[in-house]
């Protein structure tokens, strides 16, 4: 097979990478075979192309490289995968403009998005959003790609991430309009699992810690459900529930916003209470300003909502 052939601004990256690690330019030149003109010549194509001509990296004493403010930003995004690193990508990476990589679970998005943008525009820092699963954000937490994320409980494993709980919430049964349970239970306070037993069953995706739990549920109880769907988040969930007149688990999310009128809810009763908790994550150490001023701004909205 021939060798991968890199982009341009890849092979530039390469190069700065290189000199960063081996702490000069010859050194560097030596480690990946070339002269070290060319090193030379990489780099400066990375600063004009990313940062205007400013320096990513300068001498410190005894003739070892550092990195410039710029330097370290952009060094800090190599870990991400190449076909992620575009130029824009790396201007972004390279540039000192306030800003903040948030990633969010796409249900958490809907909900708390709006504000954190508000925040945002009002401090005057630049947002970057991005979406993904659990495991997407975690990932991008531990490799620097993001500098904040928020999502829901359980995580997957997080070294080198840390944590901070923003509102615990309960779960709930739901069920669409002109379902069997919606009129069987109608004027109820409350159900529980051996309620549902029977019922078509919007489940979630079974890589989504909520269908792990859903099983469980049913299996403690000899409790078997027709499940007639499954969907990743709530933003699939009621067209579901309302085509297939059926009903799901789910987080009680009334804390933050009501479900959809013609969708009815219960409280989810079980002999041991489950929580979810919306949390945000960043790398380990303090977040960054930008990160601090989103965190606190979702604390007093939250505060007033916990559970």
């Amino acid at each position: 097979m021939p060798p991968r052939k890199l982009q341009r601004h890849l092979v530039w990256l390469e190069s700065f990478a290189a000199a960063v690690e081996a702490g000069s330019l010859d050194a560097a030149a030596e480690h990946l075979g070339v002269a070290r003109s060319v090193v030379s010549e990489h780099l400066r194509a990375l600063e004009e192309a990313l940062a205007g001509g400013e320096p990513l990296l300068e001498r410190a004493p005894g003739r070892r490289l550092h990195l410039t403010a710029r330097g370290e930003r952009l060094y800090e995004g190599t870990r991400t995968p190449l076909q992620q690193l575009d130029v824009k990508r790396l201007r972004d990476l390279a540039s000192t403009e306030a800003s903040l990589r948030l990633g969010l679970n796409p249900t958490v998005s809907s909900l708390l998005l709006g504000g954190v943008a508000r925040d945002a525009a009002r401090a005057g820092f630049k947002l970057v959003a991005s979406f993904g699963s659990a495991y997407e954000l975690v990932r991008g937490v531990q490799a620097g790609q993001l500098d904040l994320a928020l999502g829901f409980t359980p995580l997957p494993p997080h070294r080198g991430v840390e944590t901070e709980s923003l509102l615990t919430l309960p779960f709930a049964v739901l069920a669409g309009p002109d379902s069997t349970l919606a009129r069987e239970a109608h004027g109820r306070r409350s159900l529980h699992v051996r309620d549902l037993q029977g019922h078509a069953f919007v489940d979630w995706l079974r890589n989504d810690p909520y269908g792990s739990a859903n099983a469980a549920r049913f299996a403690a109880h000899a409790v078997t459900v027709r499940e007639v769907a499954r969907v990743e988040s709530f933003l699939h969930l009621y067209e579901l529930l309302r085509a297939y007149r059926a009903c799901a688990i789910a987080p009680d999310l009334r804390a933050l916003q009501p479900f959809p009128e013609d969708v009815a809810v219960w409280p989810l009763r079980e002999e041991e209470p489950q929580r979810v908790e919306v949390v945000a994550l960043w790398p380990h150490g303090r977040p960054g300003a930008e990160a601090r001023r989103v965190i606190e701004g979702l604390r007093q909205r939250l505060g007033g909502r916990r559970r």
